[in-house]
């Protein structure tokens, strides 16, 4: 019983980690990185469709990506979805291809993303509570249905354990992501 609730909260929390990876990668960098396009979806004959999955996305040097359209009759919506989200890049179409150019982040800029950052690795942080909370409710509610006391205690500690563990994994991944961004 115990270790069912333990691989849960464990389940839980790896996502936690993982959605602030993903977080992580569409944060935009003073660098070229196909990545930030992941989230931005493009009209494709009536369909949401992920720019990754209608072209070929290259990095021609670090600060240029190319995306080339399987079907030159995307480029326009693809350029539009561009456009329409919040990167902070025009796209330059020549039509048959878009070019985004990354300018280098100013001081400020940097800053800001940080921030933006921080946010994210907060939300993971109380995401991995909320699954240590809602495995120590599981834990007493077994004990009502005949758990011993000793099992809820070792129980709590080791999921304390898991929760610190991951905590820590989200600072590390934090200060990676924010020595990224504040690199020139």
């Amino acid at each position: 019983m115990v270790d069912e609730i333990k691989l849960e909260a464990e389940e839980r929390m790896e996502k936690a980690l993982s959605n602030l990876a993903e977080a992580f990668a569409s944060v935009r960098t003073g660098r070229a990185n196909a990545m930030v396009l992941d989230r931005i979806t493009a009209d494709y004959y009536g369909a949401q469709t992920p720019i990754n999955q209608m072209a070929a996305i290259k990095t021609p040097d670090a600060h240029m990506l190319v995306i080339e359209p399987w079907d030159k009759s995307a480029l326009r919506a693809i350029e539009q979805a561009i456009q329409n989200s919040n990167l902070g890049i025009n796209p330059s179409n020549d039509g048959t291809c878009i070019r985004l150019a990354f300018p280098q982040l100013t001081e400020e800029r940097r800053v800001e993303l940080v921030k933006q950052c921080k946010a994210y690795a907060e939300e993971a942080r109380v995401a991995i509570r909320n699954a240590r909370r809602d495995a120590n409710s599981a834990l007493e509610k077994a004990v009502k249905d005949g758990m011993s006391e000793d099992d809820q205690r070792r129980g709590e500690a080791d999921i304390q354990k898991l929760t610190d563990d991951y905590v820590g994994k989200v600072e590390e991944v934090f200060k990676r992501k924010e020595a990224e961004v504040m690199e020139i």
